[in-house]
């Protein structure tokens, strides 16, 4: 049972975090790549909200099933290119940032595939959707509400 509608609630930071996710949406990257990001992240932070607010996305985009069932393991899947699988190891690291500290390693890989702009972008992208997601689980919104 959802606590209460922090949309509605606070509606001022809800537009702010729209807009930023906006801006993320405009940053350059393919927007397939940002989905299978917030796929990722969403899966990590247990937000059944956004896990399948994000898969429905990328099925109405047109991506297969074997990508977006793959996203949860993503290191053991063949779907993925270099460039998504140094995304989605970033996405592990960032969103599990308490853990993991960002390692140099994921960033070396990460940063050898997208330019600093790109890398910035990305970033953003998985910023927004922990943010996303932590507000989704803390207050229980119920997926497709």
């Amino acid at each position: 049972m959802e606590r209460l509608d922090y949309r509605k609630i606070g509606a001022e930071s809800w537009r702010a975090l729209g807009a930023l996710a906006r801006t993320v949406e405009e940053g350059g990257l393919p927007h397939s790549l940002i989905e299978l990001v917030k796929l990722r992240a969403s899966q990590i932070n247990g937000c059944a909200n956004c896990v399948n607010l994000h898969a429905n996305t990328l099925r109405k985009e047109g991506v297969s099933e074997e990508r977006i069932q793959n996203v949860v393991v993503w290191w053991e899947a063949t779907c993925f290119d270099e460039r998504e699988a140094a995304a989605l190891a970033w996405t592990d690291a960032v969103t599990l940032v308490a853990e993991t500290r960002v390692p140099d390693d994921v960033y070396d890989r990460v940063a050898a595939r997208f330019t600093e702009k790109e890398l910035s972008d990305l970033t953003f992208a998985i910023c927004t959707i922990n943010f996303h997601n932590r507000l989704a689980v803390a207050f229980r919104r119920v997926p497709g509400s």
